[in-house]
């Protein structure tokens, strides 16, 4: 009889082990197998609750991308456009989405997504939610908030695969600081 309760459980043992496989390897060059070894169940049970490695990882990158939602939230002031900026920005190098393995899951995130239509779909969605964000906190400080936004959001990726391909852990205070001397000069 199966224990109620255990799948939310065991799917986020999953998407977690997914995440910690995918960093260490620095690619999609992991099994299910390693990923379920990793979460303590059988290869069986993560193919029952997720189907293939590609389900699992998509699933993580939503994880992800939740997290990532939900810190850019938590970090709101109640209003200012220069607040909301600044709680988009502080998200993206926040310690949860800014360690090695979860840089790592984007640079594969964005691999996956030249071959798999559902990667590709979220990852537009991705795209689109922070342009859109972006140019809300930057009417008002600057005429050109379209420009701006483009530039920040490639200066954020940027960052990520700098930091990835950079031996050692992640330093958010160097890519916080890349970011910010940045707005400082396009918004002055």
């Amino acid at each position: 009889m199966p224990k109620l309760g255990a799948e939310p459980i065991r799917k986020a043992a999953l998407i977690n082990a997914a995440i910690f496989e995918v960093g260490r390897a620095g690619s999609l060059d992991v099994t299910v197998a390693q990923i379920a070894k990793r979460a303590g169940m059988s290869p069986a049970l993560a193919h029952h609750y997720f189907g293939s490695k590609d389900q699992i990882f998509l699933a993580a990158m939503r994880y992800i991308l939740r997290s990532y939602g939900q810190t850019v939230h938590d970090r709101l002031p109640g209003r200012g456009a220069r607040g909301r900026l600044d709680a988009i920005i502080h998200a993206s190098f926040a310690p949860q989405n800014f360690q090695r393995e979860t840089v790592s899951a984007w640079l594969n995130f964005y691999a996956l997504a030249l071959n798999s239509p559902e990667a590709a779909r979220l990852l537009r969605v991705y795209h689109r939610r922070l342009h859109s964000n972006l140019i809300v906190a930057l009417r008002g400080l600057t005429d050109h908030p379209e420009r701006t936004a483009e530039t920040l959001g490639a200066l954020i990726d940027g960052v990520y695969l700098r930091a990835v391909l950079t031996p050692g852990p992640t330093d958010a205070d160097v890519a916080l600081n890349t970011i910010m001397t940045y707005l400082k000069e396009a918004l002055a």
